[in-house]
């Protein structure tokens, strides 16, 4: 009792034969290069690229723009009375630094405390 028709068995022969995977992969290639054809046409209808002298310059100052050059100190800490602790609401909102119109002392920049190793340096860390 086979309940197969003829052409089941015909498409089953030829899908396990590996005709039926060479014609999947043809209509696969075809939609490829299909795609890449449009992909030129769209490419083709857009706008050229600007030429060097179009370009945007830089201003003159070297300056990126929105870029701001200062130097930062930081805020002097205010002191309370002794017996009420200060409140963040009490405190100025500017992160604990302030502009400084001159750059810091040699000794302010470096670095004098105890050495700590980073994160999976090999060091101690802190207190070596």
């Amino acid at each position: 009792m086979n309940t197969l028709s003829a052409a089941e068995i015909l498409a089953a022969g030829v899908w396990q034969s590996g005709l039926g995977q060479v014609l999947g992969g043809l209509v696969v290639v075809a939609v490829l290069i299909g795609a890449v054809w449009l992909g030129f046409r769209v490419r083709d209808r857009e706008s050229a690229p600007p030429k060097p002298d179009e370009q945007p310059h830089r201003p003159d100052t070297g300056a990126l723009p929105g870029e701001a050059s200062e130097y930062r100190r930081a805020e002097e800490m205010p002191q309370n009375d002794g017996e009420h602790r200060l409140m963040p609401y009490q405190l100025k909102g500017s992160g604990g630094t302030e502009s400084s119109p001159d750059p810091p002392s040699e000794e302010k920049r470096k670095w004098g405390g105890i050495s700590s190793g980073g994160f999976g340096s090999g060091g101690t860390g802190h207190g070596d």
